[in-house]
């Protein structure tokens, strides 16, 4: 592997409060419908995340395609910040930011349980 294709390794952030960390809404969701996105300018695929009845089911595009095909991600539990405000990706609106960590290649790997958990239900 070429160094360029290693992720760049993040300093450490300043320290932030409980209070800050509280303000970042992450849910679980189920992932219940996946379509391409063709538009996008790397590969990618849209999603729609059912969170549970109180936030119910909302909707995000992801670069995933390298580890995750329509097939595997339908169904799966992802972890996801739902108190962003939408934002306009291309003609996509994104509602929700599903979180990853980059594989030593700086590909997506979802984090998700690791067991099956209620839909909405809040990190701590």
């Amino acid at each position: 592997m070429s160094e360029a294709k290693k992720p760049a390794v993040q300093p450490l952030r300043s320290a932030i409060t409980y209070e800050d960390f509280d303000r970042v809404d992450i849910r679980v969701g189920t992932i219940i419908a996946v379509d391409p996105y063709p538009e996008a300018r790397r590969p990618a695929f849209k999603l729609q995340v059912d969170f549970g009845p109180e936030i119910g089911t909302r909707k995000t595009s992801a670069q995933v395609t390298k580890h995750y095909n329509a097939h595997t991600l339908v169904g799966r539990q992802v972890a996801a910040v739902v108190n962003f405000p939408p934002k306009q990706i291309g003609k996509f609106m994104s509602e929700v930011l599903v979180l990853g960590f980059p594989d030593h290649e700086g590909e997506v790997v979802l984090i998700s349980p690791e067991r099956p958990v209620p839909n909405g239900g809040k990190l701590y």
